[in-house]
């Protein structure tokens, strides 16, 4: 890190409010705060990912014991987890504040050097989409991590001298939906990793109870599994789905969450059966109709769409794909038998030859 990082006569500046956002887990938050994420609050809160909590238990304990911060944590899964919940209940369960950013508005070296620079003893720092991280400010992070220092280069040319500053036990808590995109170096500084797996519509009905519970919804056992059943296996979508749920019965009825009425607040909101909304199906519709069921490019299937390709690949395929709705192939994109029984359209004769 040189001084070219630093805006002259400042030297290293602390990120002010509207840079930085502080969770502080020793105090008391309003209930309002709480009502409003609706995240778990404890390790035994948090619904599905029995292994991770467990583990998390232990080492947050033994952490605790020795007096130490715990070690840097990664965590990995598709959007939507949990991951977030999981940084902010290890900050609670350790007792520490917690501060938060993201890998994007991480640009220079000194961006991360306020941050180290600021942190309090055995604090949680917490990165979201660390694998957007800067290849410069990945590296000032590897000192940090292993030896707690922060190499700074003060002046230039021959007369050019490196400070070493100390900072304190922290423990740094990553978090990616694209794990194949980290460094080796960087993944391999994280004592603790692990992913998140998809729910079960079981544990999203359990996750849907609570939440509504949080709400103040009356619910009943059916619409709370239909909200769960079209989740797409994701906490998130399922507190989005039971907001929409609750504006619904308000105005269409009154108040209380049926299964009948969950089933026509989701009808309105074009969510089917299987968790599919309209933009998936018009994806589905467009390779039977336009395109035979493919092979397609996604470039074709992007301007037919009218999308980015990058959204179609990182938002849309995805579920897809998870439900074997349609293959990537070399060829292109392929919609498979299980996309065709979802439209109600028989599936042409000789398709089944190209997967």
């Amino acid at each position: 890190m040189s001084v070219e990082d630093f805006r002259p006569g400042e030297g290293i500046k602390t990120p002010g409010a509207d840079e930085i956002k502080i969770h502080d887990s020793r105090a008391t938050e309003p209930d309002e705060d709480f009502d409003s994420t609706l995240r778990p609050q404890t390790l035994a809160d948090f619904v599905n990912q029995v292994q991770v909590t467990e583990q998390l238990a232990v080492f947050i304990e033994a952490a605790k014991k020795r007096g130490e911060a715990l070690d840097h944590v990664l965590l990995a899964g598709p959007p939507g987890l949990g991951k977030t919940s999981l940084a902010h209940i290890i900050a609670s369960e350790m007792g520490v504040p917690m501060i938060q950013t993201a890998g994007p508005a991480l640009e220079r070296k000194a961006d991360i050097a306020a941050f180290l620079t600021a942190l309090e003893p055995g604090s949680v720092f917490f990165v979201d989409e660390i694998h957007r991280l800067g290849r410069a400010v990945e590296e000032t992070l590897y000192p940090a991590m292993e030896d707690r220092n922060l190499p700074v280069v003060l002046g230039q040319g021959v007369g050019a001298r490196t400070v070493t500053l100390d900072l304190p036990e922290f423990t740094l808590i990553g978090a990616t939906t694209r794990t194949g995109l980290l460094t080796t170096p960087l993944r391999d500084r994280f004592g603790v990793c692990h992913r998140l797996e998809h729910y079960s519509p079981q544990d999203l009905d359990a996750i849907v109870i609570r939440s509504a519970g949080i709400l103040g919804v009356e619910i009943e056992a059916g619409g709370a599994a239909e909200i769960a059943a079209r989740s797409r296996g994701t906490p998130r979508v399922a507190n989005r789905l039971l907001r929409r749920v609750r504006d619904f019965a308000e105005v269409k009825g009154s108040g209380h969450v049926t299964d009948r009425i969950a089933v026509e607040a989701l009808e309105m909101l074009e969510v089917d059966g299987a968790g599919l909304d309209r933009h998936d199906r018009r994806m589905l519709e467009l390779m039977a109709e336009k395109f035979n069921g493919g092979p397609v490019g996604l470039s074709t299937l992007a301007v037919a769409m009218g999308e980015e390709a990058d959204t179609i690949e990182d938002v849309t395929e995805p579920f897809l794909l998870q439900q074997g709705l349609i293959k990537r192939t070399p060829r292109g994109r392929v919609l498979c038998e299980r996309g065709y029984e979802h439209l109600g359209i028989e599936m042409p004769e000789g398709h089944a030859t190209l997967f």
